[in-house]
């Protein structure tokens, strides 16, 4: 289930429970998996709830890593990520403890029931695109730069925390 290495970027939050510590676990547990690293992650970021407004506000990142994984492997390995930490999915864009999505694998694209790739609502999403564009500007996403996506999407309410590069490590 391996091959040469891609670069990924996933997005990861939430909104119950304490977001922070399951989206720091998450990368913990994604990071000890042998042919994942994660290599870069931005700040935290508070956002307003999406699609169902009725729920508190959401931490979301994003994430790069680094894979021999195939792209269902690395599927598989998020959905099994999520299950450890009791994601329960009930509602869709409903409260969650912790949400994993592959942004971008490599230079892939890829179009089935289970797995999209680029992410297919992702330029949609100003909580997905301005974690992204703090770690990864340049990537070219339908003929634009993440950069250049962000600018003319409304970012109002997104809130950057403060926070330090390894935040997610644990503590030595």
């Amino acid at each position: 289930m391996s091959g040469p290495n891609s670069t990924v970027f996933l997005s990861l939050g939430g909104n119950l429970g304490d977001p922070e510590k399951s989206i720091a676990a998450a990368l913990r547990m994604l990071d000890s998996d042998d042919a994942t690293r994660v290599v870069t992650v931005s700040s935290l970021y508070r956002t307003p709830p999406w699609g169902k407004t009725d729920q508190p506000d959401f931490l979301n990142i994003a994430a790069a890593l680094v894979t021999s994984l195939t792209p269902h492997a690395l599927l598989e390995l998020c959905l099994e990520t999520e299950r450890k930490l009791k994601r329960v999915r009930e509602e869709r864009w409903g409260p969650r403890l912790i949400d994993i999505d592959i942004l971008v694998f490599g230079n892939r694209a890829i179009h089935e029931t289970e797995l999209a790739v680029p992410h297919p609502r992702m330029l949609e999403r100003a909580f997905v695109m301005v974690p992204l564009a703090e770690i990864a500007p340049d990537i070219v996403l339908a003929g634009k730069t993440v950069s250049e996506r962000l600018g003319s999407m409304d970012i109002a309410g997104i809130e950057k925390l403060p926070s330090h590069g390894d935040w997610w490590r644990p503590s030595a």
